[in-house]
């Protein structure tokens, strides 16, 4: 982001309304990482991508949204800045590119995806290992699945952190990168 502060990319579901548990953790979890000085990136519309994106802006952060227009969505108004991508694929390397860290809320099988692709990058060394949290009942019951395939193939265990706790979550990922 333009301010050089560091940015934490947040996946999460495009369903949730203001109001509703998830659009408010998510608005929560922006306001915790602007006031610890960091930025957020998002997919950039509706959803836990709008309340994280709020969060982070109305407490003093950058907002970035990396968008893909697949359904002729608007972005989220609270974004401090739009960068436009062309194929999913483009989309999906810079919302993991622009983060120093990771979060996954609660979500469908595009959350899965992010979740599984920022997983394989770190797992196979195609990005370094970055803070990584999941937080939401959905990821306690995935992960350790996955880590027991992972671990029964050898390879790296431990890469994602899950939380119940969205404070939790948020002080995990300030205290690994500030």
């Amino acid at each position: 982001m333009y301010n050089n502060k560091k940015c934490v990319t947040v996946f999460g579901s495009s369903i949730p309304k203001q109001g509703e548990d998830e659009y408010e953790t998510a608005y929560k979890l922006g306001s915790i990482f602007a006031k610890a000085g960091l930025n957020v990136c998002s997919g950039g519309y509706h959803g836990i991508m709008d309340a994280v994106s709020k969060g982070c802006k109305e407490n003093g952060g950058e907002a970035l949204g990396v968008t893909f227009d697949i359904y002729n969505a608007i972005p989220s108004q609270y974004l401090s800045q739009e960068l436009k991508c062309y194929t999913l694929l483009e989309r999906l390397k810079n919302l993991i590119e622009f983060g120093d860290a990771y979060v996954v809320l609660q979500g469908g099988t595009g959350t899965l995806v992010e979740l599984a692709l920022v997983w394989e990058y770190m797992n196979k060394n195609m990005i370094e290992e970055k803070p990584f949290a999941a937080h939401g009942s959905i990821w306690k019951e995935i992960v350790p699945i996955v880590e027991k395939q992972i671990a029964k193939e050898k390879r790296k265990n431990g890469l994602v952190d899950c939380f119940n706790d969205i404070e939790m979550c948020g002080e995990f990922i300030i205290q690994r990168l500030l």
